[in-house]
C-alpha cells in the first residue's frame, strides 16, 4: 500500500470524486518514472488477469515470477504485491519500468492507474459502504506543477481505473467486510488458501471448479456453468461470489446435500 508524504502546497486531505486537482505525467517532467521506484504495489485480482494475459503466462507462472505473498493488515487475508527488482543504482524498482516508461502501460495495475491519487474505504456497512481518496504526496513529483486540472472522477475515467474498480468491486467489499470483523476471529489456513486461489490464481481456480467435485456439491445452473467455462471475467466474478459465501455465508450458493454427504463419507 502507498503512504502519503508531506509536500508543500498539497496537504494530505480527504478527497471526494468531485474534488479538483492539477496533475499530468509525461516524459517531459524531470521526475519521469521515479514513482516506479521504492514502492509497494498490492495487486488486485483483475490486475493479475490483465498482466498474465499481456505476458502470455498462466496465473500460476505470473504469481511465481512477479509477485510476493503478504498478509493484509487487520484482515488476516493473503494478498500479493508486485515483486520489485534492484535497478542499476540498487534501488527497488518495478520490473516493467524502463527509462522510456512502462512496458505494460495499457495493462498497468490499479495502483499505478490511480497515482497520484490513493484510495481508501470506510468500515463496512450493510449498504452503501463509501470510499474516499487522498493525494500520494511524494516530494520528487513534478506532475502537480502541470496545468491540467480535473476532478478525481475525471481522472479515474481518463486512466481507466473506473473499469478496474467495477470489476474488483465485490472483492474489495470482501476485504472491507473482513476488516470490520474482530481481529481475534481467525481464518483457517485452508480458508486462506482458498481465498488466495479464488482471488489471484484464476487458472488454478478454474481447475478447482471443473476438475474436482465442486459442481457436484454446489447446484450451479447449467447456463452459468457454460458462461464461467468460456468467460474469464465471468469466472472471476463467480469466484468473488463464492468467496462471499465461503467467508460470510452470504449469497445464493446451494449445496447438494446428498453429494456433500457422499463426499464426506468417502
Amino acid at each position: 500500500m502507498m503512504e502519503t508524504t508531506e509536500k508543500a502546497g498539497i496537504p494530505p486531505v480527504k478527497l471526494s470524486e468531485n474534488s479538483t486537482f492539477s496533475f499530468k505525467c509525461h516524459k517531459g517532467v524531470s521526475c519521469f518514472t521515479q514513482c516506479c521506484h521504492g514502492i509497494n504495489i498490492m495487486l488486485t485480482p483483475y490486475d493479475i488477469i490483465r498482466l498474465k494475459n499481456r505476458l502470455q503466462m498462466t496465473s500460476e507462472e505470473f504469481l511465481a515470477v512477479y509477485t510476493v505473498p503478504q498478509v493484509l493488515e487487520k484482515t488476516d487475508l493473503p494478498v500479493v504485491t508486485l515483486k520489485m527488482l534492484d535497478d542499476v543504482e540498487g534501488e527497488p524498482a518495478c520490473p516493467f519500468v524502463r527509462e522510456e516508461g512502462c512496458l505494460v502501460y495499457s495493462d498497468r495495475p490499479t495502483t499505478c492507474r490511480y497515482y497520484p491519487i490513493g484510495v481508501g474505504s470506510l468500515n463496512y456497512k450493510e449498504e452503501n459502504a463509501e470510499g474516499f481518496y487522498f493525494f500520494v504526496n511524494e516530494p520528487h513529483c513534478r506532475g502537480f506543477e502541470e496545468d491540467s486540472p480535473m476532478t478525481v472522477a475525471e481522472w479515474r475515467k481518463d486512466q481507466g481505473v473506473d473499469v478496474y474498480d467495477e470489476i474488483n468491486a465485490m472483492w474489495t467489499d470482501l476485504i472491507v467486510k473482513k476488516r470490520s470483523i474482530p481481529s481475534n476471529i481467525r481464518l483457517t489456513q485452508k480458508t486462506k488458501n482458498m481465498f488466495f486461489t479464488a482471488s489471484y490464481d484464476i487458472d488454478r481456480f478454474r481447475r478447482f471448479v471443473f476438475e474436482s467435485s465442486f459442481l457436484e456439491i454446489y447446484d450451479i445452473p447449467e447456463e452459468e456453468v457454460q458462461q464461467i467455462r468460456s468467460d474469464e471475467l465471468a469466472l472471476l466474478h463467480f469466484s468473488f461470489r463464492w468467496l462471499d459465501w465461503l467467508l460470510f455465508k452470504q449469497g445464493d450458493f446451494k449445496i447438494n446435500e446428498a453429494a456433500a454427504a457422499k463426499r464426506t463419507k468417502g
